[in-house]
């Protein structure tokens, strides 16, 4: 479990300082570290420093790193764990991963102890740039016999463009996971609360993270058509990278709306998404709120005191998502602050996201036990044990 954590320079000797004293202190320890974008060219120092110590090292790449105050673009965000969970890298994922996830899930699930009961959390960072993170994720849960609790977020560039961004001791890949498999449960909490429209239209043509046509026309036709009916806003292709992220699309589940994001316009226009989207999925418009009127906050705080959190955690492993982001624009930094307010002044540490991945709780409604929220639209919160 996350025993300590620090903020520091991509320095050689601030790093191997703070290993050494984290080291002594936990000798069974590894290292998760998560970079920012800017400080890309650091992961060889990082994977030379914990090599040369002893030290199993994961870690992922975002576009920024976060703390109480804001947004970080420079710096390494180090992260103790305690003991070291078992893992997996895999990259190149996107025909057979669901297969390979499999494997070497259960191989972690075997060495691991049954805790309480439970088979434990597994932690994923994806690659953002996979289009079928959902696809991978249902063929990986169903042909498991035993199913751990499933958190994660999606790491890489803020431009969506592809980038080597999840690394090892030895590697850096991109179109991967990489999986840390924690015997405890960890308790997390994911909130949008984006108000959604009423009507609902078929994606009836999609593939991956593209929507090809709405209501068998054309994507960015209807999106358009939709956008001026419920918004009075004249959505062109001009403007589109301008309004895209304040009118989502909603994933109609039978438990949920998941956001998806447009992140870009085809020449066919066709909409491509940060998220899947099967044919035939059933979509709403999404509309993100102004700060004022969120509750965003507010929800988190009270799911996780409910879950103990706030009460027991002086601090609280936090992804902010990049569409968000946008959203708010310098207005984000007040949420993350009222995000602390609701969590008792609990120290907030982690990096802006590229989507979120959790396990829904209404079980018995849902074919599989989770389901990707994979637009770059929440939080996820990870407890600081």
């Amino acid at each position: 479990m996350i025993v300590d954590h620090l903020f520091v320079e991509v320095e050689k000797d601030t790093i191997i300082s703070t290993l050494q004293r984290w080291k002594s202190e936990w000798p069974a320890m590894s290292i998760l570290a998560l970079l920012p974008e800017a400080e890309k060219s650091c992961v060889p120092l990082l994977q030379s420093v914990c090599t040369s110590l002893g030290l199993i090292l994961h870690g992922a790449i975002f576009p920024a790193l976060l703390d109480a105050t804001g947004f970080r673009n420079k710096g390494v965000l180090l992260i103790c764990l305690g003991n070291t969970p078992g893992s997996f890298l895999l990259e190149d994922i996107q025909q057979d991963g669901g297969a390979r996830m499999k494997e070497e899930i259960e191989i972690l699930m075997r060495k691991a102890p049954v805790i309480d009961g439970t088979y434990g959390t597994l932690f994923t960072l994806f690659d953002a740039m996979l289009p079928n993170i959902g696809t991978l994720l249902d063929e990986t849960h169903v042909s498991l016999v035993r199913t751990p609790r499933y958190i994660g977020v999606n790491a890489g560039s803020e431009t969506f463009q592809p980038m080597p961004c999840l690394f090892s001791n030895t590697r850096l890949v991109q179109n991967g996971v990489l999986g840390l498999y924690f015997p405890r449960s960890m308790k997390s909490a994911v909130h949008h609360a984006y108000e959604h429209s009423q009507s609902q239209w078929r994606a009836t043509s999609a593939t991956g993270n593209r929507i090809v046509t709405i209501d068998d026309r054309p994507a960015f036709e209807v999106y358009q058509e939709i956008i001026w009916e419920h918004y009075a806003v004249r959505l062109t292709k001009e403007n589109f990278y301008d309004y895209a992220v304040h009118f989502p699309f909603g994933l109609v589940t039978t438990v949920d709306i998941l956001v998806r994001i447009p992140v870009g316009l085809e020449e066919d226009d066709s909409i491509l998404c940060v998220g899947e989207i099967a044919p035939n999925s059933m979509l709403r418009l999404l509309k993100a709120p102004a700060l004022e009127e969120s509750s965003c906050a507010e929800d988190i705080g009270i799911a996780l005191q409910s879950s103990t959190l706030a009460g027991s955690a002086n601090a609280v492993l936090t992804f902010y998502c990049a569409g968000r982001r946008m959203h708010f624009g310098a207005e984000a930094v007040n949420e993350i602050a009222q995000i602390q307010g609701s969590l008792r002044q609990a120290d907030l540490f982690g990096a802006l996201s590229l989507g979120e991945i959790d396990t829904l709780k209404y079980l018995v409604l849902c074919p599989s036990k989770f389901r990707e929220r994979q637009a770059p639209t929440s939080q996820f919160h990870l407890e600081h044990l």
